[in-house]
Protein backbone atom coordinates (compact mmCIF):
# COMPACT_ATOMS: atom_id res chain seq x y z
CA UNK A 1 0.00 0.00 0.00
CA UNK A 2 2.97 2.91 0.68
CA UNK A 3 5.28 0.95 -1.08
CA UNK A 4 5.10 2.90 -3.90
CA UNK A 5 4.69 6.14 -1.74
CA UNK A 6 8.26 4.88 0.28
CA UNK A 7 10.25 4.50 -2.77
CA UNK A 8 9.40 8.03 -4.29
CA UNK A 9 9.76 9.45 -1.02
CA UNK A 10 13.42 7.40 -0.37
CA UNK A 11 14.43 8.65 -4.33
CA UNK A 12 13.53 12.30 -3.16
CA UNK A 13 15.50 12.03 0.29
CA UNK A 14 18.25 10.54 -2.07
CA UNK A 15 18.16 13.21 -4.15
CA UNK A 16 18.31 16.06 -1.70
CA UNK A 17 21.20 14.09 0.25
CA UNK A 18 23.27 14.12 -3.72
CA UNK A 19 22.43 17.56 -3.68
CA UNK A 20 24.11 18.37 -0.30
CA UNK A 21 27.11 16.73 -1.24
CA UNK A 22 27.05 19.07 -4.42
CA UNK A 23 26.94 22.10 -2.34
CA UNK A 24 30.16 20.42 -0.22
CA UNK A 25 28.19 19.50 3.21
CA UNK A 26 29.91 17.79 5.50
CA UNK A 27 29.21 14.21 6.77
CA UNK A 28 25.85 13.78 5.28
CA UNK A 29 23.77 10.92 6.61
CA UNK A 30 20.41 9.58 5.26
CA UNK A 31 18.78 7.41 8.18
CA UNK A 32 15.25 5.72 7.81
CA UNK A 33 13.01 6.65 10.09
CA UNK A 34 10.06 4.15 8.30
CA UNK A 35 9.15 1.85 11.60
CA UNK A 36 10.82 3.45 13.92
CA UNK A 37 8.77 6.96 14.02
CA UNK A 38 5.02 7.88 12.09
CA UNK A 39 6.31 11.83 12.31
CA UNK A 40 8.08 11.10 8.66
CA UNK A 41 10.01 8.44 6.71
CA UNK A 42 13.53 9.96 6.28
CA UNK A 43 15.96 12.08 8.47
CA UNK A 44 19.03 13.54 6.35
CA UNK A 45 21.75 15.05 9.03
CA UNK A 46 24.38 17.14 7.14
CA UNK A 47 27.02 19.62 8.30
CA UNK A 48 28.15 23.21 7.11
CA UNK A 49 31.55 24.22 7.85
CA UNK A 50 30.26 27.94 8.98
CA UNK A 51 26.46 29.83 9.24
CA UNK A 52 27.30 31.66 5.81
CA UNK A 53 27.27 28.33 4.36
CA UNK A 54 24.67 26.31 6.58
CA UNK A 55 22.67 29.09 5.20
CA UNK A 56 23.43 28.91 1.78
CA UNK A 57 23.25 25.51 1.63
CA UNK A 58 19.58 25.47 2.91
CA UNK A 59 18.45 27.96 0.85
CA UNK A 60 20.27 26.62 -2.54
CA UNK A 61 18.46 23.22 -1.55
CA UNK A 62 14.70 24.72 -0.89
CA UNK A 63 15.42 25.96 -4.06
CA UNK A 64 16.40 22.93 -6.24
CA UNK A 65 14.00 21.03 -4.54
CA UNK A 66 11.00 23.59 -5.18
CA UNK A 67 12.58 23.69 -9.18
CA UNK A 68 12.18 19.87 -9.38
CA UNK A 69 8.38 20.03 -8.07
CA UNK A 70 9.21 19.02 -3.88
CA UNK A 71 8.86 22.73 -2.47
CA UNK A 72 9.47 22.47 1.34
CA UNK A 73 6.27 22.22 3.62
CA UNK A 74 8.30 24.17 6.06
CA UNK A 75 11.27 25.79 7.15
CA UNK A 76 13.33 26.40 10.34
CA UNK A 77 16.41 28.16 11.38
CA UNK A 78 17.29 30.15 7.82
CA UNK A 79 18.26 33.70 8.76
CA UNK A 80 20.55 32.27 11.90
CA UNK A 81 21.84 30.10 10.14
CA UNK A 82 23.05 27.80 12.69
CA UNK A 83 20.35 24.93 12.57
CA UNK A 84 18.60 24.55 9.31
CA UNK A 85 15.13 22.38 9.49
CA UNK A 86 13.78 21.85 6.00
CA UNK A 87 10.50 19.85 6.09
CA UNK A 88 8.92 18.24 2.96
CA UNK A 89 7.14 16.00 4.45
CA UNK A 90 8.18 12.30 3.62
CA UNK A 91 11.42 13.48 4.73
CA UNK A 92 13.25 16.23 6.97
CA UNK A 93 16.75 18.04 6.57
CA UNK A 94 18.78 19.13 9.08
CA UNK A 95 21.48 20.96 8.09
CA UNK A 96 23.75 22.28 11.26
CA UNK A 97 26.77 24.03 12.03
CA UNK A 98 29.37 21.52 13.19
CA UNK A 99 29.53 22.65 17.42
CA UNK A 100 25.11 22.25 16.88
CA UNK A 101 25.79 18.73 14.83
CA UNK A 102 28.08 17.56 17.99
CA UNK A 103 25.78 18.95 20.47
CA UNK A 104 22.55 17.54 19.73
CA UNK A 105 23.78 14.11 18.27
CA UNK A 106 20.64 13.37 15.97
CA UNK A 107 21.77 10.41 14.61
CA UNK A 108 22.89 8.98 18.10
CA UNK A 109 19.15 9.94 19.21
CA UNK A 110 17.36 8.29 16.24
CA UNK A 111 20.32 5.50 17.11
CA UNK A 112 17.40 2.39 16.15
CA UNK A 113 16.86 3.99 12.71
CA UNK A 114 19.23 2.00 9.71
CA UNK A 115 21.70 4.59 8.39
CA UNK A 116 20.87 4.09 4.10
CA UNK A 117 23.95 5.13 1.53
CA UNK A 118 23.67 8.43 0.09
CA UNK A 119 24.58 7.92 -3.69
CA UNK A 120 27.29 9.92 -5.03
CA UNK A 121 26.08 12.45 -7.78
CA UNK A 122 26.19 11.79 -11.65
CA UNK A 123 27.42 15.56 -11.91
CA UNK A 124 30.80 14.11 -10.07
CA UNK A 125 31.41 10.84 -12.36
CA UNK A 126 34.77 11.67 -13.04
CA UNK A 127 36.25 8.54 -14.04
CA UNK A 128 33.02 6.39 -11.73
CA UNK A 129 35.71 4.20 -9.41
CA UNK A 130 35.42 6.81 -6.53
CA UNK A 131 38.31 5.38 -5.27
CA UNK A 132 41.55 7.67 -4.22
CA UNK A 133 45.34 6.90 -4.92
Amino acid sequence: MATKTSSSALALAQRAAQLLLDYKANDVVLLDLRGVTDMTDFFIVASGTSDTHVRSTGQRLLEEMKKEGSPAHHVEGLEQGRWVLLDFVDFVVHIFHPTLRNFYQLERLWGDAAQLPVPEAAVHAGDGSGASA
